[in-house]
């Protein structure tokens, strides 16, 4: 990513992440939640999560991908999800009850960058706009937690705003915004399948889509 256009830092601490996603958690379906829906839908196409599967989410905001999975892995299998945000766990929690996945989910909270699970735990992780909401620094480090916790052979499923070597200017108006009131735009453009190469994952599938004039790459790697 050296050799590229440099991305916008993430200015906003931890702390303040987590209490902006506390606030607006009941909130984000309908904020942010249905205009995300088609990408979450095609990267979980893509992922392909099957019976007895053991998957992981990171970033699982309210939980809809959850659910999918837990559906997926069925009674055999289990669902671990990871995120920040307190009043997200909440949600999903409650909308995991209501199914009737409990046995076979687990949620916490917790930071990606970290994470507290097992070498070669998991078949499959996904995540879904998230890894651009980390600072630049951190992108690598959460990768490489990624490819400790997958099984040889596992696979990734990377779901985020794009960065290209020739953005367009909807991008540079939202990198604008970003540096400047990050507080409230918090996400920004990254390069994704650079990203994941680097961590030492493989690339198997990849599609671009748009989301209002932004790039998004959804990214199928293995280990």
């Amino acid at each position: 990513m050296t050799k590229l256009a440099s991305i916008n830092r993430v200015k906003r601490t931890k702390a303040e992440a987590k209490t902006t996603y506390d606030k607006m958690s009941p909130w984000y379906d309908f904020m942010a939640g249905l205009a995300e829906k088609k990408y979450r839908l095609a990267g979980l196409e893509k992922l392909k999560v099957s019976a007895g599967e053991s998957v992981l989410e990171i970033g699982f905001g309210t939980g809809h991908c959850i659910q999918a999975m837990a559906e997926s892995v069925g009674s055999s299998g289990k669902v671990c999800g990871i995120d920040l945000s307190s009043g997200m766990l909440n949600i999903t929690q409650k909308r995991i009850n209501k199914a009737g996945y409990s046995e076979r989910v687990e949620l916490i909270c917790g930071d990606g960058s970290q994470l507290p699970y097992d070498d070669l735990m998991f078949d499959a992780i996904f995540s879904s706009f998230t890894l651009e909401l980390f600072d630049t620094p951190e992108i690598p480090l959460i990768l490489k937690e990624c490819r400790r916790v997958l099984h040889p052979g596992g696979r990734i499923c990377i779901v985020a705003m794009s960065k290209k070597e020739n953005s367009g200017w909807m991008v540079k108006l939202y990198e604008w915004a970003q540096a400047r009131y990050t507080r409230f735009v918090d996400c920004r453009p990254i390069y994704v399948r650079q990203a994941i190469e680097e961590a030492g994952l493989k690339i198997v599938r990849f599609e671009e889509m748009s989301m209002f004039g932004l790039p998004v790459d959804i990214v199928l790697a293995k280990k």
